[in-house]
């Protein structure tokens, strides 16, 4: 994530097709282990958990292209869905949210082949997957969820935490939302501690 000199810039559609499937499959499956590896956070509903699974779609993005940060969003969340709990209900919102985090950093910083355009894409990823997340759970996620938990128990859940949330809308705009870019930020800081160090391998 720096300014080279032209004539040592390697551009990304000169990388052989070998190497970029090579470091495509690597980092799919860094993935598919880091979706696995979830915990709950104390001031969400247990059934909400952290990740940091976007980290290797985002290095994908930023190292080969967004194009590919979007493949590595999707084969991480068709190897989970074996172990899905949400009939791939989860796993679909999973990779729209990442897909769009993951795009829309990538697609920035291609423009702008900087430290500071890599983390101003991160940045605005990360507030795009977060603001998306209203109307995927909105009309998909929860609905859905409703067909198992009654929406008065899933909207308890919050209640739980803070009574004076009402509505499912409040608690997503309270919870999930801030709670998704919050997500997104720490794949972004995660991504510029490592990059450097993965360089070397994410490039040749």
């Amino acid at each position: 994530m720096e300014e080279r000199k032209p004539k040592e810039k390697v551009s990304q559609v000169s990388q052989p097709l070998t190497h970029k499937m090579t470091v495509t499959a690597m980092l799919s499956a860094a993935a598919a282990v880091l979706m696995f590896i979830d915990f709950p956070i104390p001031i969400m509903p247990s059934f909400i958990k952290l990740d940091v699974s976007e980290l290797p779609a985002l290095l994908a993005s930023f190292s080969l292209g967004p194009v590919y940060g979007i493949v590595v969003c999707l084969i991480k969340n068709l190897i989970n869905l074996a172990r899905s709990s949400t009939s791939g209900v989860g796993e679909f919102c999973n990779f729209l949210l990442g897909a769009v985090f993951v795009f829309t950093a990538g697609l920035v910083y291609q423009k702008m082949k900087t430290r500071k355009g890599a983390l101003i894409g991160s940045l605005v990823g990360a507030a795009a997957m977060a603001l998306l997340s209203y109307p995927i759970n909105y009309y998909i996620t929860y609905p859905i969820y409703a067909n198992f938990i009654p929406m008065e128990g899933i909207i308890g859940m919050y209640q739980a935490i803070l009574p004076s949330v009402k509505t499912l809308s409040d608690c997503l705009w309270v919870f999930n939302v801030p709670f998704t870019f919050v997500k997104g930020l720490v794949d972004v800081a995660l991504t510029f501690l490592i990059y450097k160090a993965l360089s070397p391998i994410l490039h040749k």
